[in-house]
């Protein structure tokens, strides 16, 4: 009989324990102070007692969706969006209620990369002290997902929300902060960014593990990348523990700053890139927009080809909603892999992303790039798109132009603008066949559009 009532007890034990173990729960991405996208259909999901009901209600509206919680004690139910304003609560309620408040709704941007994405205002950007003090943006929040690897995929991150504040703002992605903060000046709505970035991060960590393994380019490419103690190098363990947690949760897109990593595994890059902007856009279930930089002049060793890496992220443009900025302009010091102007990085993607998603008139967002060339008469004639109005030097004579003949060796070249065309030549080579700019790890240029954006590097050849 005892046995019995033992017995009985502990079923009930367990049955309670487990009850308690199942409550609901939210994954940290929802939380005190988050941003919703607006004007959107978004997911909403955690975890809860099996069986049971989940009733979720935001305040901007009397409308109540409701979920049935799945037998692996996961619910996801999507909710209605207004246009942007708040503070709203949001209700979530099954056997307890949890209510979110300080909600927002508006524009939410992941700002994801290696270290130019990570770095931050702490470790010395220009007018870092100013620009922490006057970082009193209340509307623009911050949730910064700390850097985290697995092996297998993970349902949540440690993160939370959190407002903009001098408090806040010098630890977080100083790109991330000023391209949220000339949107939020710009559009007057509530801006959220999320920050997943890790500092010397190659890119294969950040996609899918089977997508990189099954594919023989990237596969083998990935072996040859370096193993450091500072970061992992192993496909999809960043994924894993710093996106994967996000998914599917409502975004407007995402902005990219990597590249350094890959410098000496160039010959995947394309691929690679390409996989990891479309996987991403799967994952989210939307085609959200991907704007990048490419990767700023930097005196890597001998062997790195920083400047293919440069050109497979012009050539990756031909991706859908896809964006790039020209950064080669903004280095002070080509010994330094960290250029400490992340104003007018952060401020070029914005006025992509201004101009492209939210038809804000009159800003000039589109880098000149190299179209095609011409021979004539012993001179190479470059034609520049994105150059309408013309093409400026800025210093004494243009710098970093090369010409080659048949031979494939490249020299010097002598240079005149002409309208949006450039004109290259020297006397050294008859019949010059091929024209480079800029093409090698550290060069900088000179020639800008005449509304001030610089000529992105280039090379004619595909040698």
């Amino acid at each position: 009989m005892k046995m019995h009532y033992k017995l009985a007890i502990l079923i009930l034990l367990t049955g309670f324990f487990h009850s308690l173990n199942a409550q609901l729960r939210l994954p940290s991405i929802f939380g005190n102070n988050m941003v919703l996208q607006q004007k959107s259909n978004v997911a909403v999901w955690g975890w809860g007692n099996p069986g049971s009901k989940i009733m979720v209600t935001g305040s901007w509206n009397t409308d109540t969706v409701t979920a049935k919680i799945e037998n692996d004690a996961r619910w996801k139910l999507n909710i209605a969006t207004p246009a942007a304003g708040g503070p709203y609560t949001l209700s979530v309620i099954s056997e307890k209620k949890v209510l979110l408040e300080n909600v927002m709704i508006g524009e939410v941007w992941i700002c994801s990369g290696q270290s130019n994405m990570e770095w931050c205002a702490d470790w010395k950007i220009n007018n870092a002290e100013e620009e922490v003090k006057n970082a009193n943006y209340h509307n623009i929040r911050f949730f910064h997902v700390s850097k985290s690897g697995s092996n297998t995929l993970q349902d949540n991150c440690n993160a939370a929300w959190e407002a903009c504040s001098p408090a806040t703002m010098h630890s977080f992605s100083a790109v991330g902060y000023f391209f949220g903060r000339n949107l939020q000046q710009n559009l007057n709505v509530p801006i959220g960014l999320i920050n997943v970035s890790w500092g010397g991060t190659p890119a294969e960590v950040w996609v899918k593990k089977e997508l990189v393994t099954s594919d023989p380019v990237m596969n083998t490419a990935s072996q040859k990348l370096v193993k450091y103690d500072w970061w992992p190098k192993e496909p999809g363990v960043v994924y894993n523990a710093m996106i994967a947690p996000l998914v599917p949760y409502g975004i407007a897109g995402a902005i990219w700053y990597q590249g350094e990593s890959n410098v000496d595994n160039h010959e995947s890059y394309r691929k690679l890139f390409k996989t990891l902007i479309e996987s991403w856009k799967s994952d989210f279930g939307k085609e959200f927009p991907f704007y990048y930089v490419q990767i700023a002049p930097y005196t890597y060793s001998a062997n790195s080809k920083a400047a293919y890496i440069r050109e497979i992220q012009a050539q990756s443009l031909d991706i859908p909603k896809t964006g790039m900025v020209v950064v080669s302009d903004l280095v002070d010091n080509v010994k330094d892999i960290h250029p400490r102007n992340k104003q007018d990085v952060g401020k070029r993607l914005a006025n992509i992303a201004l101009s492209e998603n939210y038809g804000v008139p009159g800003l000039i967002y589109k880098f000149p790039m190299y179209k095609s060339m011409l021979a004539e008469k012993g001179k190479i004639r470059v034609s520049v798109a994105n150059a309408d109005n013309g093409l400026v030097v800025k210093g004494e004579k243009p710098l970093t132009f090369e010409i080659a003949g048949d031979d494939r060796k490249f020299v010097p070249a002598e240079v005149k603008i002409d309208g949006n065309t450039i004109v290259v030549w020297t006397k050294d080579i008859n019949n010059p066949v091929a024209v480079r700019y800029s093409f090698s790890n550290d060069g900088i240029g000179n020639i800008f559009s005449m509304e001030g954006l610089p000529l992105a590097p280039f090379r004619s050849d595909n040698w």
